[in-house]
């Protein structure tokens, strides 16, 4: 069941992301060489990036509508649930807390320090980042493979990034935890009627 615990406000979220901006900006203009926007700019056509960002949160919205129903049934997915419940979800949260986060940790993990790391180091911390909110301090199987698929995320995003651009990768970031953070919040109504 749910906890009654104090929501994390959105106030909260937004910060930590301007944060983890912040860090971006400051690694990139410590350790890449200018021009730096023509670097975070490449890849494919703007165009390209945002139809191909559109396309996946066609498709991740489809596939979370049909998963939906057997989220309950995965312990993994109810604690990931469980877990994001703790943000403030209500009104149009999620899609700041979307934004905030597919733009700040693209910047930070994809923009800043996969090009001076590479994809896999990149996403190691990417994983480590998200050591709080998906309350890894217990090893367990489930937090195990929680780790694995967040860190299998960061590689796709980080092989999205450098094969067809950052901004696909922000879009595709924002589109998948928009999709999820409402499918987390219906999950939380339809638990608290429950």
């Amino acid at each position: 069941m749910m906890s009654e615990a104090p929501k994390i406000p959105l106030r909260r979220q937004l910060a930590t992301c301007a944060l983890l901006s912040a860090i971006a900006v400051a690694v990139i203009a410590i350790f890449h060489q200018p021009p730096y926007l023509t670097t975070l700019l490449a890849g494919v056509p703007l165009s390209y990036q945002v139809l191909i960002g559109v396309a996946f949160c066609a498709v991740y919205w489809s596939g979370t509508k049909i998963g939906y129903r057997y989220m309950t049934k995965s312990e993994a997915a109810r604690s990931t649930a469980e877990n994001y419940a703790r943000l403030d979800l209500s009104g149009w949260n999620p899609l700041w807390i979307s934004l905030a986060a597919g733009f700040g940790e693209e910047l930070l993990f994809r923009g800043a320090l996969q090009p001076l790391m590479g994809i896999y180091v990149a996403a190691a911390l990417f994983t480590l980042a998200h050591i709080r909110a998906y309350r890894f301090q217990q090893l367990n199987r489930k937090t195990l493979m929680q780790a694995g698929m967040l860190f299998f995320t960061g590689v796709a995003f980080g092989a999205i990034a450098q094969h067809i651009g950052l901004v696909a990768a922000m879009m595709i970031h924002a589109s998948a935890d928009i999709v999820g953070l409402y499918a987390i919040r219906q999950y939380v109504l339809t638990q608290a009627r429950a």
